[in-house]
């Protein structure tokens, strides 16, 4: 008989003399170790639409329509990698500043991400950098006395890290199967979580005096392992994310509904259009008669 199996029965024998709420811990670690390896398993989400040359107008605004920061998103495709940007500079001053660099070969993977998130609308000012190559992760934050904290981290990333890209996975993704998608979330300390992606559909809605349909996916954090089973018996799962994208032969991000940064309020992303100033009326000159 091995060692490990004489381990295993003595481990048996004592557990009935550990509390129920240490056992209950117990069981749960020992869920979250056998879920370990699953990231191993990942896989990045397959290339149907590749991105392109993209300038877009972006509003950002609460649930009940009140609009508090205009936004930008640009792309470039450049060299075999692409480069994404995303800014919304708020009515209040403050700036959500999100750079995300990727490849498109057969399958997406991100290469590197930067969000820098400051100013009255976020009450922890943060700085995150992703290195998926390395898999560096950094977090810089002021603590709750304004005094600069930095956490660095190496990470195990899996190939299916979806930090800047969640809308451009989703114009990939099957409606009817949609994957479970790895992130790295700013807790302040960087911690890799699983979202998992569920669709509803079709949503309606109009631009101008047409109709048209959107797929609502609905994205659900799951921390994983035992802090993903205890978060909601405490009250810190965090809220779910919406993302709506029009299918067809050119898939489009409708709109998003999610919070920025950790334990943040639930805003709206949108497309806007320009706005033009009204033309100058042009009055006719006198007729002057001689």
């Amino acid at each position: 008989m091995s060692s490990r199996a004489g381990a295993t029965r003595r481990w048996r024998r004592e557990l009935p003399r550990i509390p129920t709420r240490g056992r209950l811990i117990g069981v749960l670690v020992a869920m979250a170790f056998a879920g370990a390896d699953l990231h191993l398993r990942a896989e990045p989400v397959a290339v149907r639409y590749t991105e392109g040359l993209v300038h877009g107008f972006l509003a950002l605004r609460t649930l009940d329509g009140r609009t508090i920061a205009d936004g930008d998103l640009s792309q470039v495709a450049k060299g075999g990698q692409v480069t994404a940007r995303i800014v919304f500079r708020f009515h209040d001053g403050s700036q959500h500043d999100e750079t995300t660099v990727f490849t498109q070969r057969e399958r997406f993977r991100l290469a590197s991400y930067h969000l820098v998130q400051k100013g009255a609308s976020f009450p922890r000012p943060l700085e995150m950098s992703i290195d998926a190559g390395r898999g560096q992760v950094t977090v810089r934050y002021a603590d709750d006395k304004g005094r600069p904290k930095t956490e660095s981290e190496s990470l195990a990333l899996p190939p299916d890290l979806a930090n800047g890209l969640v809308s451009t996975l989703l114009k990939n993704v099957p409606s009817e199967a949609p994957p479970t998608l790895s992130y790295v979330a700013a807790t302040p300390k960087p911690r890799l979580v699983k979202l998992a992606v569920s669709a509803t559909g079709p949503n309606r809605f109009s631009t101008g005096q047409r109709g048209r349909s959107a797929v609502h996916y609905v994205l659900k954090v799951d921390p994983g392992g035992l802090g993903g089973l205890i978060a909601p018996l405490i009250g810190k799962q965090p809220p779910d994310a919406h993302v709506w994208v029009m299918g067809g032969d050119a898939p489009a991000f409708v709109k998003a509904e999610q919070a920025l940064y950790v334990g943040g309020p639930i805003w709206r992303i949108e497309l806007t259009s320009p706005v033009w100033p009204q033309p100058t009326k042009v009055t006719d000159a006198p007729v002057r008669s001689d």
